[in-house]
């Protein structure tokens, strides 16, 4: 009974602590922040995954959501937003800390607090913090090169009859491919790439096309993929780098996982067998244990 008293107390103080942060200021500054944040990044995340609207309309976003972000950094922008959280706490009786105070942690142990000031906590450590992530993490996704890559693959998008065609910068996209392309296939892929457009816009059934996917069956349904060969080969290199990508990132997040400090120093057959069942894992996952166990046992010669 002792323990089980003392275990109900500990969680109904654990639990007035969670209530207090939900009615306190740094609740109410984390909640603006990611709003602003993530009503910056909202647009561009939409115009990126839609798939039937221009892919280079969500290009063009990326820069003006890193303009956005970086204005947000700014003095005069640090001051709105405080005084917009501040304005939010007086209206719901909420405590506003002085920003010369010294920081007091509300759900951490005594032990955790470090003598800085309200200001430099809300502000360097949260505020300018974020938003330096989320710069960082736009430029490192969104560089000057992969924005070309992007805006190459971009003016292959059928979309309204072709509208964002780019000849040079489809040029430019499959001078990328070097193993892909041959010196005669690029030799030749100008005029294809003229015949093609004027083929795509002149043919009633590509009308009404508005993806990649639907030009690609298309193309292949009414034997147009062998009239234009390079141009389709093209195609399929732009279809298959999504998944090509996160392909790769599934490997790579998975051999963090598999790949630790306990087992980093296995061989790398051994680490391909671990890496195969772990990324296919729905698929090894209807392999049932009996067949398991008489595979294991061939192998072992039992």
């Amino acid at each position: 009974m002792i323990g089980g008293d003392h275990t109900h107390g500990a969680e109904a103080v654990n639990s007035r602590k969670i209530l207090i942060y939900f009615e306190s200021f740094e609740f109410v500054f984390m909640t603006h922040m990611l709003m602003d944040v993530l009503g910056y990044t909202y647009a561009l995340n939409r115009s990126l995954q839609m798939r039937d609207s221009f892919m280079i309309n969500g290009i063009k976003l990326i820069d003006t959501t890193k303009h956005q972000l970086e204005k947000m950094l700014g003095d005069d922008k640090w001051e709105n937003f405080l005084k917009d959280v501040t304005t939010f706490c007086a209206k719901h009786d909420i405590k506003v800390p002085s920003m010369d105070d010294i920081y007091e942690p509300i759900l951490k142990p005594k032990g955790f607090l470090r003598k800085v000031k309200n200001l430099q906590h809300y502000r360097v450590e949260i505020f300018t913090s974020i938003l330096d992530r989320a710069l960082q993490e736009l430029n490192d996704r969104f560089d000057e090169m992969n924005i070309d890559f992007l805006l190459g693959v971009a003016s292959l998008d059928p979309a309204c009859s072709f509208y964002p065609y780019n000849k040079d910068r489809l040029l430019e996209l499959a001078c990328s491919y070097p193993e892909d392309f041959s010196s005669t296939d690029l030799l030749h892929l100008p005029s294809q790439l003229t015949r093609f457009i004027a083929d795509m816009r002149e043919d009633e059934r590509f009308r009404k096309v508005e993806s990649f996917v639907e030009l690609s069956v298309m193309l292949v349904k009414t034997k147009k993929s062998l009239k234009h060969p390079i141009v389709y080969k093209l195609l399929k290199l732009v279809l298959v780098l999504p998944i090509a990508t996160a392909s790769v990132g599934r490997v790579f997040f998975a051999m963090d996982l598999v790949n630790n400090k306990l087992t980093n120093r296995v061989g790398d057959q051994l680490l391909n067998d671990c890496l195969v069942p772990f990324i296919e894992r729905e698929v090894f996952m209807q392999v049932k244990d009996e067949e398991l166990a008489s595979c294991f046992q061939a192998i072992v010669g039992a």
